[in-house]
Parts: structure tokens; sequence; C-alpha cells
């Protein structure tokens, strides 16, 4: 297990040497998005039209941030605690291969859709540690833009942010595929059939 310190945009090379179990913090551009904003972004790209921003070696945060707007038009981000990622398991490998994103980051792990996408497009999946919303937005140091809030409303509009050290996040799915929730998932299995197995050779008394 090692540490890094990254910042965005992140190269092919940054994510290559990251391994499941590193622990990472990333300064530079965060951009979140949920259910809707990944549609959005999908949709206009399949019609020929640009994303509202370049999303290519940047971090995509699965977060609906709790977000304030101050008197003067800006925000403040009060928490920003990870959403579950499979919500977004049907649409992620589709997203990666077509923004070039280098970094997902949410909670509870991706399924194998997303592992293998991250293989061939080499990105990474990472893990902020859920009901943590109060440390990820003291790593926000500013919004630097948010798109379709009229639209999406705050939870789902797709957020632009300036990080300093965000983290720590924990790689669970690296860019050969690896992936540790569904290791430990296929060895929970493994060892409930063992027990299966060992309770059917008993006798029954």
């Amino acid at each position: 297990m090692a540490e890094y310190r990254l910042r965005t945009p992140l190269s092919d090379e940054d994510v290559e040497r990251l391994r499941v179990g590193d622990i990472v913090y990333i300064s530079g551009t965060l951009v979140t998005a949920r259910d809707e904003a990944h549609k959005k972004v999908l949709e206009l790209l399949e019609k020929g039209e640009k994303p509202p921003i370049d999303l290519r070696g940047l971090a995509l945060y699965h977060c609906g941030p709790v977000a304030v707007r101050r008197p003067d038009g800006t925000w403040e981000i009060r928490a920003a605690g990870p959403t579950t990622s499979m919500r977004m398991e049907s649409v992620e490998a589709e997203f990666i291969e077509k923004t070039g994103i280098k970094m997902v980051i949410g909670k509870g792990g991706m399924g194998p859709r997303t592992a293998e996408a991250m293989k061939k497009y080499k990105a990474v999946y990472a893990v902020f540690t859920g009901g943590a919303g109060a440390l990820a937005a003291n790593a926000i140091k500013r919004v630097i833009d948010v798109f379709w809030l009229d639209e999406l409303g705050i939870p789902e509009a797709l957020w632009v942010f300036e990080v300093q050290d965000f983290g720590p996040l924990v790689i669970t799915i690296d860019t050969t595929g690896r992936n540790y929730y569904e290791e430990r998932m296929n060895e929970v299995k493994k060892n409930a059939e063992k027990i299966i197995e060992e309770l059917l050779k008993k006798p029954i008394p």
C-alpha cells in the first residue's frame, strides 16, 4: 500500500501506478455527477455536442452536495458526502469511454462493466468514507462553476470544485481491472458455500 498526492488533470501514467489499497489525495478540479448529470452529458455527446466542461483527465465524484448561496452570489459547500456508486453502474462504463475521466470517487464499489472500462481506458475507482461529508467539504476551496442547476436541482447538478488534498481516498478498482469489492463478495460466497456443505455433512440428531 502506497500513498499518493495527485493533481488533475490526471495522466495515464498517474493512474497506472495506482493499485488496490493505495491511498490518494487529489488537488485541482473535481467534478460531481450523479444519475441525471451522467445521462445529460451522454445525451449531449450522442448529439455531437460538447458537455459544458472538458472532463478529460479529471476526477469525477458521485456526490449531491449540500450547497448554500451566499449574499454575494458565491456558494458555500457545507457537506459533500459520497453517493452510492452502484446507482451509476449502468452508465459509468460509457461515461469513462466517452469523456476521458481518469478517476471515479464514491462509496460502496462498482461492478464488472465499470472495472472492465477502467482497465481498457486507464481509469481508477476510489472510495471516500460515507458519513464524512463535512471532511469532504473542508477540502473544497471554492466552487468554480455549476451547470444545470435550475433544470436538475442542487444534488443532481454538475458541480465543478477546486479542491486541495481531497481525501483520503482508497483505490478499490485499478487499471489492471482488479475490483476489491468483487473479490470480497466472491470470498464471502465461497465461504458460505463451504459452510453449507459442512452443515449438510453433519448427521441429523
